[in-house]
């Protein structure tokens, strides 16, 4: 049931507005987690490493500076610049600040006003889609993490156990009440959705040595199984193919990308999944209408 099945024209509207401020914010917030989350990782792998072979640290991961989510503050990465909170508004302070720092103008990366709008379209769907319900509240979350899971795994080719096991736990937990799938289907889902790219890594890295994808990719297949049961398995695993094999031949004939430079294949599964969260049915009975002679 949508929003406006549920509520008048102009109530909606409020709603949808008020949806959109509050997915602007979250973007900001995603920005943070993207960007920290992953550096965040990094340093503390270093640390664990160099305490492991009882070594002296190297390097600008020494200074004692903590670095997470939440510390040091926000400033500018060139000139260090504190960002006040008025540089820090969604798009609006990008705008104001013509895409440079206030402080040593350095030019600001297009991509944080970017993720910030597609935050908010996104949250405004899911609520246009679900309204304000547990549904929608939850579907929130899921494309959130979808948003921040893409980006981190583009920047670094990386799933964090962090975002893909909470949102594993959560899909199985939000299918306990049939909210998406029922109970069966949501737990089969994680456990298929995991078994399926595990055995087609092994099967590839015995076949050629190599190894075909990461571990994560296996725990974001069994979370998008978890949300939606194991009968959209297949509709994912075959629309990330094929929007992968589109990017990345496109990728060698356009800019003459090396073939042998791995891709991430996180970011296409989670498009597929987010796709196949709405429309999944859909697409799924009109191919079979298709088959039906």
């Amino acid at each position: 049931m949508g929003l406006f099945d549920t509520v008048d024209l102009n109530m909606a509207l409020y709603i949808l507005f008020s949806v959109v401020l509050l997915g602007l914010v979250v973007g900001s917030f995603l920005n943070v987690v993207i960007y920290r989350l992953p550096v965040s990782m990094l340093r503390n792998w270093r640390q664990e490493c160099v305490q492991y072979l009882e070594e002296n640290p190297k390097g600008d991961d020494d200074s004692g500076e903590t670095f997470n989510i939440a510390f040091p503050n926000s400033h500018c990465p060139q000139c260090k610049a504190p960002v006040k909170a008025w540089q820090n508004i969604p798009v609006l302070s990008y705008l104001l600040l013509h895409g440079k720092c206030a402080s040593c103008k350095a030019t600001i990366s297009l991509r944080y006003p970017i993720i910030e709008l597609v935050s908010a379209a996104l949250t405004a769907f899911c609520i246009y889609q679900f309204g304000l319900t547990a549904a929608g509240g939850l579907a929130l979350i899921f494309t959130w993490c979808l948003i921040s899971l893409t980006m981190i795994d583009v920047d670094h080719q990386l799933l964090p156990d962090s975002i893909t096991l909470p949102l594993l736990w959560l899909g199985l937990l939000a299918n306990v009440g049939g909210i998406y799938t029922d109970l069966n289907s949501a737990v089969l889902g994680a456990v298929f959705g995991y078994g399926v790219l595990w055995s087609v890594f092994w099967l590839f890295k015995l076949a050629t040595g190599k190894d075909g994808m990461g571990f994560g990719d296996f725990k974001l297949l069994a979370a998008l199984g978890a949300w939606m049961g194991w009968q959209m398995l297949p509709l994912i695993v075959i629309l990330s193919a094929l929007v992968g094999a589109i990017i990345g031949i496109a990728g060698i004939i356009i800019q003459g990308r090396d073939k042998n430079i791995p891709i991430p294949f996180g970011p296409y599964l989670a498009v597929a999944g987010w796709v196949a969260f709405f429309w999944g049915e859909m697409l799924t009975n009109s191919y079979l209408q298709l088959l039906q002679p």
